[in-house]
């Protein structure tokens, strides 16, 4: 949890809830500013597309729906027009520092272009324009449905990634 203050991100650390005796007090303590605020992640990361400017999909590399979801891409992307990393990678998270995500946030899959950064149900839809017939037809038909809606049913289907499909052991590593 963060709190916005002033330009700057502070984030609010929880501590140990204390028993009470009608119920269940929470203290938050502040936590100082982190210190990477002065790294460009942009320029910090833009070797990632200095000779290969195809995007990068960051995915869950333990996560079985994840690791499914990159085979069925590559499967579908014959033009190879997608690489992959995984986002506890050391490549990955300075990639999501680079989309404005915390480097431990393996919450969402990621598409992360030359210029932009894409999360959720936005970063799927533009996965499904890259790949093969019909999928781009049916990522334009998609957008169409409001964007809360579709971050709601990806989330509730994130949270519960694991308890409906599993985890592997390891990555899976995705070489083109």
């Amino acid at each position: 949890m963060a709190i916005r203050g002033s330009g700057s991100c502070t984030l609010l650390t929880l501590t140990p809830s204390i028993r009470v005796k009608r119920g269940i007090a929470i203290f938050a303590t502040l936590s100082p500013p982190r210190n990477d605020s002065t790294v460009n992640w942009v320029d910090a990361t833009s070797g990632f597309f200095d000779k290969d400017s195809r995007p990068i999909m960051l995915f869950d590399g333990v996560c079985n729906l994840c690791n499914g979801g990159v085979r069925f891409v590559r499967d579908n992307d014959r033009n190879r027009r997608i690489r992959y990393e995984a986002l506890q990678s050391k490549a990955g998270r300075k990639l999501l520092r680079r989309s404005g995500r915390a480097p431990d946030d393996i919450s969402s899959v990621v598409l992360v272009e030359r210029d932009r950064s894409h999360i959720k149900s936005e970063a799927v839809l533009k996965i499904m324009e890259y790949i093969d017939l019909p999928f781009p037809q049916l990522a334009f038909f998609l957008q169409f449905v409001p964007l809360f809606l579709r971050d709601f049913v990806y989330d509730n289907v994130a949270n519960n990634r694991y308890i409906i499909f599993g985890r592997s052991e390891s990555c899976e590593i995705y070489y083109d």
